[in-house]
């Protein structure tokens, strides 16, 4: 009897931790701001949130946005990947570290950097004017957010690619090759179903993150329509407390939704990748 009464009060000493955390951080907030979006009644702001056609708009864009900066990034981040894991080459942890670099800048260094790259005078404006004669500037538009997007994005995939490519069964590949198989079926039909669960896992965290990113959207412009921008814009310059917080509401719900499909297609790898 004492054993288990000292192993129940071990387990709670062990959660309590965690516990705390929860609802210190997750809990009590997500409470403010179902209680926040009820003023001055439960569905007001949700039903302006959904009819609004600056809010669906901005809405939408965030989704497609989130959409492609993760199309984008798994297709570039799985060559990389797969080129790393399979290739042994001189400086290859340097290299390694280099692209996963990003990974240590906050979202203002990384907006600062595509400012610095496709702003007003920024280096690909200087090369498009000797070259064209005109001054190419994205870096103010919702282009140059998918370019500070992907630059932050393409890391975390890439160390997700390679952690899953040195766990493929290389006898698979040698068996479809002496099969006569061309590189290209080998691909397609055994190694990346062998990832896609690796892949969708990081796809999911990449969604989730650019849905949720505000300090690149923030350094670029204020006027990017993009939910945390709008977001913010209706807290501070507004002050429209309700219409902020179901539309956070609203942001993390499409976010929950992408990382619970994904859970479920994957089991447990969304978390362990998050």
């Amino acid at each position: 009897m004492q054993d288990s009464t000292f192993s129940t009060r071990a387990r709670i000493a062990l959660l309590a931790p965690a516990l705390a955390v929860f609802i210190a951080f997750w809990l009590l907030p997500l409470v403010a701001l179902l209680q926040a979006s009820a003023v001055p009644n439960a569905l007001s702001a949700y039903r302006e949130v959904l009819t609004n056609a600056r809010y669906l708009h901005s809405l939408v864009a965030t989704i497609a946005l989130s959409l492609a900066v993760t199309a984008a990034t798994l297709v570039l981040s799985t060559v990389a990947g797969l080129f790393l894991a399979r290739r042994d080459m001189p400086a290859k942890r340097l290299l390694v570290a280099l692209l996963t670099f990003p990974l240590a800048f906050p979202g203002v260094v990384v907006g600062f950097m595509v400012i610095m790259l496709a702003g007003r005078q920024g280096l690909i404006g200087a090369i498009s004017t000797r070259l064209t004669g005109d001054r190419w500037v994205f870096a103010y538009s919702l282009s140059g957010l998918f370019l500070g997007y992907l630059y932050f994005s393409i890391p975390r995939v890439i160390v997700t690619v390679m952690a899953a490519a040195t766990k493929l069964d290389a006898s698979l590949e040698e068996a479809a090759r002496s099969l006569g198989a061309s590189p290209w079926r080998i691909f397609a039909d055994v190694v990346l179903p062998a990832l896609m669960p690796a892949l969708i896992a990081a796809g999911a965290v990449c969604f989730a993150t650019a849905m949720g990113a505000f300090g690149t959207a923030f350094t670029l412009a204020t006027d990017l329509d993009v939910l945390p921008m709008t977001i913010y814009t209706e807290f501070t310059l507004n002050a429209n407390l309700a219409t902020a917080a179901a539309l956070s509401i609203v942001l993390g719900l499409v976010t929950w939704a992408v990382l619970a499909v994904a859970r479920s297609l994957t089991g447990a790898t969304v978390a362990a990748t998050a």
